[in-house]
């Protein structure tokens, strides 16, 4: 899963009939500082509940394909949680060895 914020709507007159009842919406993946990183993918909307705006997280590939049970969709990213708080940790790494000290 990867997080990313919703940017846009996509219109569609016509589209797959297994997305029929679903949204399309623009999302830009962020990094773990919310920073965008690559370029905005179109996202089904398995929840139909994410807004411009919001913080979701989405699925790729695969695991886009059948993230509705017994339903395959012809996607590539879906949204599959809204984010309602986001709290990052950066570890500081104190299981480094130090070198042992030579004598001169």
């Amino acid at each position: 899963m990867d997080l990313a914020k919703v940017i846009g709507t996509v219109v569609a007159t016509r589209k797959d009939p297994s997305l029929e009842g679903t949204r399309l919406l623009v999302v830009q993946p962020l990094d773990e500082n919310q920073e965008p990183i690559s370029d905005p993918l179109v996202a089904v909307d398995t929840l139909n509940d994410a807004g411009v705006g919001e913080i979701v997280y989405i699925v790729t590939g695969g695991d886009a394909v059948s993230v509705i049970p017994g339903k395959r969709m012809p996607v590539d990213v879906a949204i599959v949680g809204i984010v309602d708080s986001l709290s990052v940790t950066h570890a500081t790494n104190t299981s480094k060895e130090t070198p042992p000290e030579t004598e001169s």
